[in-house]
């Protein structure tokens, strides 16, 4: 199926002038290229400055069984994209006064005052011991992932480890010393728990009432509405032989809890529009979200000397190594990556990004004033075809700006 431009009844507003002819056929024919060799069943991309949109694209599938054409307005299971959402509501509440980044987290969330650190680890023999860190953790150090959580595919010991027979319940242990390193892990979680506790609202009523409704983010929520359902697409998986397979799609139950680092829906568009806010200063269409000067904090660099390292997945099925990160050199915002260095026909340097674990990607360059999200349906994370499609694109994007 061909890439092609996406009108308003396609689900998003025609795309501004400026992308220019070059930058739409040459956005087009990375993803027309990639779904027809059929190394990625699906993807929708789209790309913004703070005006509106300038480049909008589909290709593909959203489901390989029944060969439904991927269209616009396809909703995705974000994952952690998520967590720059949460940042938001945390940053908001940090305005409002109610909460501040260097808080303990043991004030907001009891628990953590009976944290443990994992320390003398056998990875052969399974054997440990724990002991309570001696540095306090921050709701900083849950922001910017250097509190010592992890998640079971960025270390091999949390992917292993058990609690034994009368180890006190609890939050799962760190694996070194809050403010000592950096590790992608569970830390947002705990930040959407703690604007849930502040704001007397679930993450989903919050979301809702403070972000995606004043932005105009129609299809963004954790419920996924039955009358929604026929839009979602399907989650696929590469196979050991580098095919895309579509699993037995496991029917999802409406969500009653909710997760600060995962579990939103949403599409291209809605989150473009987030994008834009960001750009704008934390503003989009006279709806003020952020004021420009906690943005612009948000983006800045907060974990001093740290850098962000490339991480070995310990669960190659779910993740393959994180190659996209400059080992060392990139830092870390509230909830975002930042990037150290300018990438030559890509993002200048200061740029902010994530994404989430079934392929889904984004970027904000506020210096050069563009941003893009890229979205697709399918594991293990960080999949070398997937990166090579968001360079693809990331880099037609550029060309025309």
């Amino acid at each position: 199926m061909k890439a092609r431009q996406l009108r308003r009844l396609g689900g998003f507003p025609p795309c501004a002038p400026a992308a220019g002819a070059a930058t739409r056929a040459a956005a087009d024919a990375a993803l027309r290229a990639a779904t027809e060799r059929r190394v990625i069943p699906g993807v929708v991309a789209l790309a913004v400055d703070r005006g509106g949109v300038i480049y909008a694209g589909a290709a593909g599938v959203a489901d390989s069984h029944s060969r439904r054409a991927m269209q616009a307005d396809v909703i995705f299971r974000i994952a952690s994209m998520t967590k720059a959402v949460t940042g938001v509501a945390l940053m908001q509440l940090v305005e409002a006064g109610k909460v501040s980044l260097d808080d303990l987290a043991a004030k907001h969330l009891p628990e953590f005052g009976r944290v443990q650190k994992l320390v003398g680890w056998d990875p052969v023999a399974k054997t440990f011991r724990l002991e309570p860190p001696r540095t306090p953790i921050t709701l900083r150090h849950l922001a910017t992932h250097t509190a010592g959580f992890g998640y079971g595919f960025t270390s091999a010991a949390l992917r292993d480890f058990k609690p034994r027979d009368g180890d006190a319940p609890g939050l799962p242990p760190l694996l070194f010393e809050p403010g000592t390193d950096w590790l992608y892990g569970t830390n947002i979680d705990h930040l959407g728990r703690i604007v849930e506790r502040l704001s007397g609202l679930t993450l989903e009523d919050y979301f809702q009432q403070r972000i995606f409704r004043p932005l105009g983010m129609v299809d963004t929520s954790y419920i996924l509405p039955e009358p929604k359902r026929h839009r979602l697409a399907a989650l696929h998986r590469r196979g050991w032989d580098g095919t895309i397979v579509q699993p037995p799609q496991d029917p999802s139950q409406p969500a009653t809890r909710f997760n600060g680092g995962g579990g939103l829906y949403s599409t291209a568009a809605d989150y473009g529009r987030f994008l834009r806010m960001l750009l704008n200063g934390g503003a989009l269409d006279g709806a003020r979200i952020l004021s420009p000067a906690t943005v612009a904090e948000m983006g800045r660099n907060h974990i001093g000397a740290l850098g962000v390292r490339a991480l070995k997945s310990a669960q190659h099925d779910r993740s393959g190594d994180f190659t996209f990160v400059a080992d060392g050199r990139d830092k870390w915002g509230v909830s975002f990556q930042i990037t150290a260095d300018a990438v030559p026909g890509k993002r200048a340097s200061g740029s902010l990004s994530w994404g989430g674990i079934n392929n889904t990607y984004f970027w904000l360059d506020p210096r050069r004033g563009v941003a893009g999200v890229i979205l697709m349906q399918f594991l293990p994370f960080a999949d070398p075809q997937a990166l090579a499609l968001y360079d693809a694109f990331e880099r037609a994007v550029y060309a025309g700006t």
